[in-house]
């Protein structure tokens, strides 16, 4: 089996894009905790590669990695300025426990609920996170408040799945039981509107009657 190093000079032969410093830049690291080991996740244009320290830590290996799995080659860095960069890297790593790691195909939400006026609720796993309409429809902004407040990561979809997966879980979703002070609200606006509904006028009655 040809080495890290021997395997990235056969591709540059065939051809391999080979990004610029410019060019190469990690959407997230997330290091994940848990049964005795340390697991890394680097996420790069779509793409989700697991590496262990090691792997980061040595470079033919980390743009091996890329490689294989993203369809491009990191840029070759001296051995000094890869080790700060490795470093910085793992300084600035979101950290999760590992059962909360990426669920991948089997992320289901349990219930989106509808709070009126453009807000809803997205629970998942006991866990329930705050939505704007605009958030919700933006994928973008969906994967990572989900990240934040549920410490999950959703699928990253084809824009096209997303909207059809968002239109139909709206379409779906559960409205919210109006609190004591909306029901009081709406009984009160009914009681007000009654004398007009029942005929009633509040007019001065007509001259010469008492």
């Amino acid at each position: 089996m040809p080495t890290d190093s021997q395997y990235i000079l056969e591709r540059i032969r065939q051809g391999c894009v080979e990004l610029s410093d410019d060019e190469f830049a990690i959407d997230r690291l997330a290091k994940y905790v848990g049964n005795g080991r340390i697991r890394w996740h680097v996420e790069f244009r779509g793409h989700r590669i697991e590496l262990t320290t090691g792997q980061i830590k040595k470079q033919p290996t980390f743009r091996r990695k890329i490689l294989e799995q993203a369809g491009v080659l990191p840029p070759q860095r001296a051995g000094a300025d890869y080790r700060r960069w490795a470093l910085d890297l793992r300084r600035n790593a979101i950290e999760l426990p590992w059962r909360d790691r990426p669920v991948d195909a089997g992320f289901a939400i349990d219930r989106l609920t509808s709070h009126g006026d453009g807000r809803w609720t997205v629970e998942y796993q006991g866990k329930a996170t705050k939505f704007t309409t605009t958030k919700l429809r933006r994928q973008l902004s969906f994967r990572k408040r989900m990240l934040a407040k549920a410490k999950v990561l959703p699928p990253e979809l084809a824009p096209a799945a997303y909207r059809k997966w968002m239109d139909w879980l709206i379409q779906n979703a559960t409205e919210a039981a109006p609190q004591a002070g909306e029901i009081l609200m709406k009984e009160k606006s009914w009681l007000d509107d009654l004398p007009e509904l029942a005929g009633w006028q509040d007019e001065a009655p007509p001259e010469g009657t008492d």
